[in-house]
């Protein structure tokens, strides 16, 4: 027997009840990128999202919901820069030397995802004992969710990567259709924010040796990189910010950040005979966060640095171009490429460090029932074929900016992402 929608089709607004089910869905849904944001705020906006409705910029992803219609397809964020400036001491005259405040503004530009789904014919449900139609929702709602986290993890690591499979929602940068599919430019690590694993140092800002990535196979994953990941932070000026998430009582006093690496980073970091410990400390704060998701799945904390696998790899295998950035004052881009000698047996993958406010999410109203997400049932050809449908308007961009660096000169900064290659094993030549 087949299934019947919950919301009568006598529903004057039965779209808007089903769109907002699918939208509240997807928003808290139990993944390693639903984790990263706050939720949208309910009831009335606070002071500060009077304008928009907008998570907490406190965490690496910040979603904003627009819903306004006719007002265009782009998102505007506004950026105060830092402010340098001594205090006015004794009795010297403080009127009129007020430190003068400017901000930046970017925009996000939004587009319309849909994945439909063939629900068969008459034919095919009185010859299959299977409900295509009760199992279409699930599928669709699997396929954009998997679209939304790897185009979240696409701009977050400022590439697509090679590795390519079934599983993939986004396809490689040579596809006619992946600047569509994104839907903002996807740019390389700006020159600040660009690391390599070094068996020396730790990391190192992204070098060449040649027209090669100035790597060795041996420059994988492991806790001196985390050490040196977290000594860079603290050394560097205007380090990403730092992650607070709600309830965390030591916030403040033991700052955080989210390292996203891949399945084979995870697993060289895991072989650490330390490792079971990373895994208790992630306990550990999490007691003190309230058990806040963020600290749900496989993850560790190491000096400050919680370590999560993401759910696909940024990947470049030998031969690959990697993309980055050519100056600090420029957003120009150049390649380098993977080492020939990193050959079927190894490649490069892209660990993320996030702080605060990394990642910008913009989401619009659509013209079915005026929320970000809807589904449609189309019958056709008299009835005897049928086509469920998903969708969604959203778009998504690294929060970037020119930073004033306090000598005068301004330097392209992505907020709170911070890229880092380190060679990995690999178990075939590419998949």
């Amino acid at each position: 027997m087949t299934t019947k929608t919950n919301v009568p089709a006598t529903a004057a607004d039965k779209q808007r009840v089903l769109a907002a089910g699918l939208f509240a869905q997807a928003m808290q849904r139990n993944s390693t990128m639903g984790r990263l944001s706050g939720p949208m705020p309910k009831g009335e906006a606070a002071a500060g999202e009077v304008v928009r409705k907008q998570t907490s910029t406190d965490l690496p992803i910040v979603k904003t919901m627009d819903l306004s219609r006719g007002k265009g397809d782009e998102v505007e964020f506004q950026f105060l820069q830092p402010v340098g400036a001594y205090p006015i001491m004794n009795s010297e005259t403080a009127e009129g030397k007020g430190t003068g405040l400017s901000y930046d503004t970017a925009r996000v530009r939004v587009s319309q995802a849909r994945f439909p789904v063939d629900l068969g014919d008459t034919m095919t449900t009185i010859r299959s004992p299977v409900d295509f139609r009760r199992l279409g929702r699930p599928v669709a709602q699997s396929l954009m969710d998997s679209y939304m986290d790897q185009s979240l993890l696409v701009h977050m690591a400022g590439a697509r990567g090679f590795h390519d499979n079934i599983e993939w929602r986004i396809p490689v940068a040579s596809h006619a259709k992946f600047a569509a599919m994104a839907v903002n430019p996807v740019k390389a690590p700006t020159k600040n924010r660009h690391f390599i694993a070094d068996g020396t140092n730790g990391i190192i800002p992204f070098a060449l040796s040649g027209g090669d990535v100035d790597m060795a196979t041996t420059d994988v994953l492991s806790m001196d990189v985390v050490d040196a990941i977290r000594t860079t932070m603290e050394s560097i000026a205007l380090p990403p910010p730092a992650v607070k998430i709600p309830g965390d009582v030591v916030a403040e006093d033991s700052p955080l950040r989210v390292l996203l690496v891949s399945p084979a980073q995870y697993h060289s970091f895991a072989q650490d005979p330390n490792f079971r410990q990373f895994q208790a400390n992630a306990l550990a704060r999490a007691s003190k966060a309230k058990q806040h998701p963020l600290f749900l799945g496989e993850c560790g904390l190491w000096n400050g640095v919680l370590i999560m696998k993401m759910p696909k790899p940024i990947r470049f295998y030998a031969g690959d171009a990697i993309s980055y950035c050519t100056s600090h004052t420029a957003e120009t881009e150049a390649t380098a490429t993977v080492p020939a000698g990193f050959g079927t047996t190894h490649a490069i993958d892209r660990a993320i460090l996030l702080g605060g406010q990394a990642i910008a999410q913009a989401f619009a109203a659509s013209g079915h029932g005026g929320m970000p997400f809807f589904w449609k049932e189309k019958e056709f050809d008299h009835d005897d074929k049928m086509e469920l449908l998903i969708g969604a308007i959203q778009g998504i961009s690294k929060v970037r900016w020119l930073v004033d660096q306090g000598n005068g000169v301004k330097h392209y900064t992505d907020h709170g992402i911070v890229a880092i290659d380190t060679a990995v094993p690999i178990i075939a030549a590419r998949n």
